[in-house]
């Protein structure tokens, strides 16, 4: 097995021609020969650069608008042939095969493409590329004799190496490159099989492949000890935390990136309860300790840190809309606040300058306007010796569905404001009970062991606005098993509770209501976060 080859021949077909143009002069300074397709040879013959096209080289055009191209044994012959063997050699002279020494190809758009709001799935399918990962993996599979080549980002270090060792490559670099390449066509296949079996609704599969791209590795893990590496899912749609663009700040830590996700996500579940509003929530640990609906975005900011402004200090903030100068000037209020990371759509310029003038170290993160995706999603979480998986948790069961089992008829007013109370309560650990009122969290109770418990701190985090009139409402995202847990909630002041139902002794927390004049909505719908 050798250990230099030089380059003398070399075939460049590439979607993403960022440096593709010097990276080519660099090979042509060398001596080398570049064949190329249509967009890839008209970029170059443009640059002046002298190309053989691909068609030039199997005698045989272009057809099915691209779809067929470089799938000929004149060009696989000369990416698959081992030279070092007599026979290899000769069926190379029979049939005319020249060798090919580098291959340069990185692939359709795929995951870009079905990133785009309303992609159809004929433009998805016409970006699912043939010929790019036939061409890689044989230059990769005979990598002892080719160098191949799939990321702009290689260019340097691949040119580095050539004018080191005279227009030659290492076999340790390219046995590197080849590692890499397949790692590429592993995560390209992965997306494309992803997004088939989301469009598909597929089922759980007997065999589970999961492929995920490493976005990059992290300080640390969930504390200081532990390692830790964030990675992406490559068929992800849609305005994420992974995917969003970082403005300032130092880098997301584990926790910071799993708080943010978390506060994203329930401003997604609030917008789409309440669409035209703005919506904000701040986030520690996972749960919400602050969120609220307004006609406003810096009223809503304003309103979900209120909910519980000691739990906030140190928190995640995420918001609905692009972060505007007023309501930056509201966040920055006040000496005694501090936030880890700021999530929105986007932040104009004003807003910018101020939120960096307030915390050197603040994240801020724009994410877009897109919305995940509502197709089937999983949710996977590692056990010792496996992996769980089971369907997110998407479902929002609207008020006109609820059951009215005790107490007053509510108001349609009720019902919305009741709505945004339990849509919170749904993204609390489980055991919890949430409490608020006029599309605001008042206080949370989250995590417990036993419900009672949860409605106790709840009440206490509400303390200051119970009792105060404003109808406040309590949401529990199960059953009450007792008529415990609602008869602390009501003697606090509590006058709407939304739950699912479903116990044995739900009729007991019936009766409590009625007799207090509470009302009791069961929604049949569980919430269980672990």
């Amino acid at each position: 097995m050798p250990d230099l080859v030089q380059i003398k021949r070399a075939l460049l077909s590439v979607s993403d021609k960022t440096d593709l143009v010097p990276f080519a002069q660099m090979l042509v300074a060398l001596g080398v020969e570049i064949i190329s397709t249509g967009g890839t040879g008209r970029a170059l013959a443009q640059a002046g650069i002298s190309v053989v096209s691909v068609d030039d080289v199997t005698g045989f055009p272009e057809i099915m608008d691209g779809r067929v191209k470089t799938l000929h044994p004149l060009i696989h012959g000369g990416l698959l042939a081992r030279r070092q063997l007599d026979e290899h050699q000769a069926a190379l002279d029979e049939h005319g095969i020249t060798p090919i020494d580098l291959v340069c190809v990185n692939l359709y758009p795929f995951e870009r493409t079905i990133r785009a709001e309303n992609v159809t799935t004929e433009q998805a399918i016409e970006q699912i590329d043939i010929g790019g990962p036939s061409m890689i993996r044989s230059a990769a599979k005979n990598h002892e004799w080719i160098t191949v080549v799939t990321d702009p980002r290689q260019y340097d270090h691949i040119v580095n190496q050539l004018r080191q060792h005279d227009g030659s490559t290492t076999l340790q670099l390219r046995a590197e490159l080849a590692a890499a390449a397949f790692s590429r066509t592993a995560e390209y296949d992965a997306a494309i099989s992803a997004y088939m079996n989301r469009v598909q609704a597929a089922a759980f599969p007997d065999t589970l492949r999961l492929t995920y791209t490493k976005a990059g590795e992290l300080r640390y893990g969930e504390n200081p000890h532990l390692t830790a590496a964030l990675y992406r899912d490559p068929a992800s749609v849609g305005a994420t935390v992974v995917h969003g663009d970082q403005l300032h700040g130092k880098p997301l830590s584990f926790n910071n990136i799993a708080d943010a996700a978390a506060a994203l996500e329930l401003v997604h579940e609030l917008e789409k309860v309440h669409p035209g509003r703005a919506c904000a929530c701040v986030v520690k640990h996972t749960n919400p300790c602050g969120a609220a609906v307004a006609d406003d975005l810096a009223d809503a900011f304003v309103r979900a840190y209120e909910g519980d402004p000691m739990a906030a200090y140190g928190g995640i903030l995420a918001m609905s809309a692009t972060v505007d100068a007023s309501t930056a000037g509201r966040i920055v209020e006040g000496t005694g606040r501090f936030l880890e990371v700021i999530v929105a759509p986007g932040f104009d310029d004003e807003a910018l300058a101020k939120l960096k003038a307030r915390w050197a170290n603040v994240r801020l993160l724009a994410v877009g306007r897109s919305a995940p995706s509502a197709h089937r999603k999983l949710d996977y979480r590692s056990v010792p010796g496996g992996i769980l998986v089971q369907d997110r948790d998407l479902r929002s069961v609207p008020p006109e569905q609820w059951k009215h089992a005790a107490g007053p008829v509510p108001s349609e007013d009720q019902l919305a404001d009741a709505m945004t109370i339990w849509t919170i309560c749904k993204h609390l650990k489980s055991n919890a009970i949430a409490i608020g009122c006029d599309h605001q969290l008042w206080g949370a109770g989250a995590g417990q062991m036993d419900r009672v418990t949860a409605a106790r701190l709840a009440v206490e985090k509400a303390a200051n606005r119970l009792g105060q009139g404003g109808g406040a409402i309590a949401a529990s995202d199960a059953f009450f098993p007792f008529k415990d847990g609602p008869q602390a909630l009501i003697e606090a002041g509590v006058t709407l509770l939304v739950q699912p139902g479903g116990s044995k002794r739900d009729q007991e927390t019936l009766d409590l209501c009625e007799q207090r004049g509470v009302t009791c909505m069961l929604t049949g719908t569980r919430h269980f976060k672990h």
